[in-house]
């Protein structure tokens, strides 16, 4: 991507779209779903619903609010994706016994097994991107941290 020129950058050059962060950003996660679509497909999986999975791999039995956060998805969008992965046997949402308005995710016997079949995704998806093991590893620290900025950014907004 082309870079613009510091101090004699027209304020029009601003506005090109190849030097937009945001454009970047967005055509790169929608190559990455697209990626990702066909080595989800065998395990009968969406993108987000991979990623719920991933989470609960990590450390099962976790609230929905929990999820939530980790996701960053709000129980709109969330409740409607776990109740499509509980309908597939990939999880249960049952009410916690200490506090019935928290709903606890446990993943079952066939949501645990999906980890063994989706193991080989993470190196596939790392030889497409072209980067090496540190190459990647720094680029998703640092967008990791540009994501935890503009977070941040947008909390002192409002």
């Amino acid at each position: 991507m082309p870079r613009p020129r510091t101090d004699t950058a027209r304020a029009d050059d601003w506005l090109l779209l190849d030097r937009q962060l945001c454009f970047a950003l967005y055509s790169a996660s929608l190559a990455t779903t697209r990626l990702y679509k066909p080595l989800l497909e065998p395990l009968g999986l969406t993108y987000p619903q991979y990623l719920v999975l991933m989470v609960l791999w990590q450390r099962d039995g976790q609230a929905v609010g929990e999820l939530g956060e980790r996701l960053h998805l709000d129980s709109g969008t969330l409740t409607p994706l776990l109740k499509r992965m509980e309908s597939a046997g990939w999880l249960t949402r049952e009410r916690a016994a200490d506090d019935e308005r928290r709903v606890l995710v446990t993943l079952t016997a066939d949501g645990r097994a999906l980890r063994r079949r989706a193991l080989a995704i993470p190196q596939r998806i790392a030889a497409a991107s072209g980067c090496s093991s540190d190459e990647l590893a720094e680029l998703t620290t640092r967008l990791q941290q540009l994501r935890d900025q503009l977070l941040a950014s947008t909390r002192d907004v409002h």
